[in-house]
């Protein structure tokens, strides 16, 4: 009788979904959202360096470092509150407001580089599209379902990127920067009507307040207190540490590395566009494919210590390397390396409550924020103290200066290589299966058992909560 009911009250939670939304959210529409947005921002990766030579002709990459750093702290300030929000309010408006946010820089990169390098440093604030995008999917998969859909949308961002560096610098060169910021404008608008005309709600009704009478406590939104959380449950300590020392040379790599390969390596742009196209082409295949059948055989844990078994080799790699060769070799151990971050999301909303999933993911999303400012200014301090030069772009036609090669000629991915070591070993003692910890405050229990009476008396489909793992997320009570 108690599964009757249930698949009854399913029944009619879904009658009630699709009366009020546009139909069934899907995995698709995150897909479509990630796509759009990451390609606009792919378009603009060679008129992004004009713009920063012109705009900051004397410490280039040290002013690229402070933007990218004051956004990326404004990031991490921000995820847990937008995160904790969305568990209560719903995803779609979050989802809205963060890609409105962060694609707004775009248009005023030919109409005020000044303006545009502030919008961007201010777009942090809502710079977590990622913590959403998993948490609407977290809310619409199940739990066996997770690793392969996470593995999706990551594949989709390296999807977008496949194509629009390189389609990017062909309009750059053919017609102008203009261009390409027009084109990227563009596809930004189209995401932003896709997110507010077509992707529907996935947070059950049930799951969410009817009115603003139940605000956020202050524990849910400070992202101290949300680190201090942390600090409760070992395996969110462990994983929250994994995350930081593997993302924070990766954040450091993808601020310099095209530019390094130019400078340092000497490759043609044609080359690093091709490059890109292939690392990402196999990135899709590694987190579509590869991550499945390695989530299915070997598990969770031992996927993500594969993924950075193969970061620590590609960095190693990049950090001794000193041929075009090496580089394109240490490329396709890169994109195997590209598993890891799907896999320790799967790991963390699989541990997680469905009332807590955005809160996690938020507070994922903001370690990776944090990573984003201080990679780039790191990076950026060991080149200068290895006296690698990468400040200094040529105008058109002049030769680019010829770096001496050294026995190590990229000392900060050595220095990442040891991050990653370390990451290796904090995630060899992440437990393969754990239920994490209510990290809420009391005071946030408070008030998501308010809002959970709330919702059940406005909703007579509320269902009791089940501790069977089969049961969709979506059928799921949000008190725990």
């Amino acid at each position: 009788m108690n599964q009757e009911k249930i698949a009854t009250e399913a029944n009619d939670i879904m009658l009630v979904r699709g009366s009020h939304g546009r139909g069934r959210a899907k995995v698709t529409h995150a897909v479509v959202v990630i796509f759009l947005e990451f390609f606009a921002w792919g378009l603009l990766t060679t008129p992004m360096l004009t713009v920063l030579r012109e705009t900051f002709p004397q410490h280039t990459f040290l002013m690229n470092g402070l933007v990218q750093g004051v956004k990326g702290l404004l990031s991490f300030l921000s995820a847990p509150l937008i995160g904790a929000l969305s568990d209560v309010w719903g995803r779609k408006s979050f989802l809205l407001m963060t890609v409105f946010f962060t694609c707004a820089p775009i248009p005023l990169m030919r109409i005020s580089p000044w303006w545009y390098f502030a919008l961007i440093s201010v777009s942090g604030i809502f710079a977590v599209t990622f913590s959403v995008i998993f948490a609407y999917v977290a809310d619409i998969t199940e739990e066996h379902e997770r690793s392969t859909a996470y593995g999706l949308v990551s594949a989709t961002f390296a999807a977008s990127l496949v194509t629009s560096p390189a389609i990017g610098a062909y309009l750059s060169s053919k017609y102008g920067d203009s261009l390409v910021v027009l084109v990227a404008t563009v596809i930004a608008v189209a995401d932003i009507a896709f997110v507010f005309f077509v992707v529907p709600e996935s947070l059950p009704d049930k799951m969410r307040l009817t009115s603003w009478g139940f605000p956020i406590s202050w524990e849910q939104a400070d992202p101290f207190a949300s680190l201090r959380r942390v600090g409760k449950d070992t395996t969110v300590l462990l994983i929250c540490v994994t995350v930081f020392l593997s993302y924070l040379p990766e954040a450091g790599q993808y601020s310099s590395f095209f530019l390094y390969l130019k400078q340092v390596i000497e490759f043609t742009p044609a080359a690093i566009a091709a490059f890109i196209a292939m690392v990402g082409i196999l990135s899709i295949v590694a987190q579509t494919l590869f991550l499945s059948v390695l989530m299915r055989t070997i598990g969770n844990k031992k996927t993500v210590l594969l993924g950075l078994g193969f970061q620590l080799f590609q960095l190693a790699w990049y950090g001794f390397g000193s041929e075009p060769w090496m580089m394109w070799a240490a490329g396709t151990v890169a994109a195997m390396s590209s598993i890891t971050f799907p896999a320790v999301s799967a790991l963390v909303s699989r541990s997680a409550s469905p009332d807590q999933q955005g809160v996690v993911q938020g507070m994922i999303t903001g370690i990776r924020g944090l990573c984003n400012g201080l990679g780039p200014a790191l990076y950026g301090f060991i080149f200068f103290l290895f006296n690698v030069e990468l400040s200094d772009i040529p105008a058109p036609g002049r030769t680019p200066p010829i770096a001496e090669k050294s026995m190590i000629p990229g000392p900060p991915f050595l220095f990442g290589a040891f991050a990653v070591l370390f990451a290796l070993l904090v995630a060899f003692f992440i437990p393969d299966h754990h239920r994490l910890a209510d990290i809420k405050t009391c005071s946030a229990r408070k008030s998501s058992s308010a809002s959970t009476a709330h919702a059940q008396n406005a909703n007579p489909l509320a269902t009791p909560t089940s501790d069977t793992e089969d049961i969709e997320p979506l059928l799921q009570d949000s008190s725990m």
